[in-house]
């Protein structure tokens, strides 16, 4: 399963600061532990970026002189996309962006996703409010894949999101994820390809149940075919190798741990 390192967020402090003074040493040590923990992309969430739309270029410049691998670039701000995919060095893999919606203003994203022939986050929520259920869900799932067929979007391009809601204020939706996971693949063969922003459902949460949140209802979702997860590699990578030995797709070993 891949790991998207979701530590480089514009809503952390110490990273906003480092990001207003273009200073590479606190974007450049992050990245590298999570890419040291496990995360085989890095998600560079810059936020709306007004006004600095030159900051998710710097952002995807600053980490990939350091760390080996592609990014995901996490912004609404559609010149800042553009600024970033130009430099991505994709050497390493293609770039994700995260993300359209069935929400109109988003499908310009399609553009870009075709044109500089990356992946695309396709979450599953529209201008008509979140969805209900894993049916739901799965219909506006479908509706995304055939916008993204007629920009010329390759069905392997895209991670469906169900839209993870934090179990504090919404618990009946967290086996509705779990459930809108398994429908997601069966609206194509191969299999879609899915993606969650894990640390979601513990939002609101006390920080000592958070991780024990999160742990466990990822789980689930491998379990049922999840194929990333926007989380801290440091906090679920001893759960995604325990889970592949379980479920015999990796070999197990004593050091399976270390390896």
């Amino acid at each position: 399963m891949l790991i998207i390192g979701e530590k480089l967020s514009i809503i952390a402090k110490r990273v906003r600061e480092a990001m207003m003074r273009r200073d590479k040493g606190p974007i450049q040590e992050i990245a590298k532990a999570q890419f040291e923990k496990g995360a085989g992309m890095i998600d560079a969430n810059i936020g709306p970026a007004e006004g600095a739309e030159d900051l998710m270029a710097w952002m995807v410049t600053t980490i990939q002189e350091v760390v080996p691998a592609p990014v995901c670039l996490d912004t609404t701000n559609f010149v800042a996309l553009e600024m970033g995919l130009k430099v991505h060095n994709n050497e390493w893999g293609r770039p994700l962006i995260n993300s359209t919606s069935n929400d109109p203003e988003r499908f310009p994203i399609l553009e870009l996703t075709a044109k500089y022939n990356c992946d695309v986050i396709a979450l599953t929520v529209g201008k008509g409010g979140l969805p209900a259920d894993a049916e739901e869900r799965t219909e506006i799932a479908a509706e995304l894949m055939g916008r993204a067929l007629e920009y010329g979007v390759p069905m392997e391009h895209i991670y469906l999101d169900p839209l993870v809601l934090q179990t504090a204020t919404t618990q009946d939706q967290a086996l509705k994820v779990v459930q809108a996971i398994k429908m997601f693949q069966d609206l194509n063969d191969p299999p879609m390809k899915t993606v969650v922003g894990l640390s979601n459902i513990s939002n609101g949460c006390p920080k000592h149940i958070r991780h024990i949140l999160n742990e466990h209802f990822l789980t689930l979702l491998i379990y049922e075919g999840l194929s990333a997860a926007i989380a801290d590699p440091a906090e679920i990578v001893t759960t995604v190798k325990t889970i592949d030995i379980l479920m015999n797709k990796t070999l197990y070993a004593h050091s399976y741990l270390e390896m």
